[in-house]
């Protein structure tokens, strides 16, 4: 079993020490909770030799979130080789609800390609949007 507190950022728990496959693509942890400012953190871990494959998966959900009016900030970011992230806010539950239901969403839907790049399942955490800074300061 993979030690957890050696990985970087949240990790699917129990983290599997080695690629399940095949898999359902992604996982999805917390409550949809009352309306209210949302997001997602989505943490994703490529299989080794396959990070190029997961970068060009995070360039297409980019493309699909631009042309998505109720996404608004979104990171893609990497934690190390092999380990990446994605963090995502939406206005309320039915701008998260849009996406999940869009082409972000569809993508984690393609299983065939969840299998043949991701080490195990996207996990992706509902997240409540307590507080923000809503621009970078000049």
């Amino acid at each position: 079993m993979t030690d957890n507190t050696t990985l970087p950022g949240p990790v699917p728990f129990p983290a599997p020490s080695a690629p399940v496959s095949p898999h359902h693509g992604v996982e999805v942890s917390g409550e949809q909770g009352d309306d209210g400012r949302k997001a997602f953190y989505i943490h994703i871990e490529a299989i080794p030799g396959n990070e190029d494959q997961v970068v060009q998966m995070l360039r297409d959900i980019l493309a699909c979130v631009e042309q998505e009016p109720a996404t608004g900030p979104w990171y893609g970011v990497r934690y190390s080789q092999t380990t990446f992230g994605v963090f995502e806010a939406f206005p309320n539950l039915a701008g998260r609800q849009a996406h999940v239901e869009g082409g972000g969403g569809k993508i984690f839907r393609d299983i065939t390609r969840m299998n043949s790049i991701l080490a195990y399942p996207a996990h992706v955490y509902r997240l409540d949007i307590l507080m923000s800074k809503e621009v970078f300061a000049r």
